[in-house]
């Protein structure tokens, strides 16, 4: 199961309450047409999971829905957050240690 960082939960909780969600809604993940063999994920927020969707929740409530497809290809990645160059944080899926 995807495991998710402190600092990605609270990028999602500020993500969700910016974007006027619930405490209910999260962030969701699903699989795009993979490209050049490799796989493509599309985020969105989200007030409520999809019809099939696994629903990981971090320690601080925040919420991560998964499309049946990303599910299984995060399975066994962590969720994290990272600052690039710019100073922008953006979400960053790493292999499990």
């Amino acid at each position: 199961m995807l495991a998710v960082t402190e600092a990605a939960a609270e990028a999602i909780t500020a993500l969700t309450a910016q974007g006027g969600v619930t405490d209910q809604g999260g962030l969701r993940f699903s699989m795009q047409n993979e490209t050049d063999s490799q796989a493509a994920l599309a985020l969105a927020v989200t007030s409520a999971p999809a019809e099939g969707d696994q629903v990981v929740t971090a320690e601080t409530g925040a919420n991560v829905f998964l499309e049946q497809q990303a599910a299984d290809f995060l399975s066994d990645k962590v969720l994290d957050v990272q600052q690039d160059a710019d100073g922008q944080l953006n979400f960053a899926v790493m292999e499990r240690a």
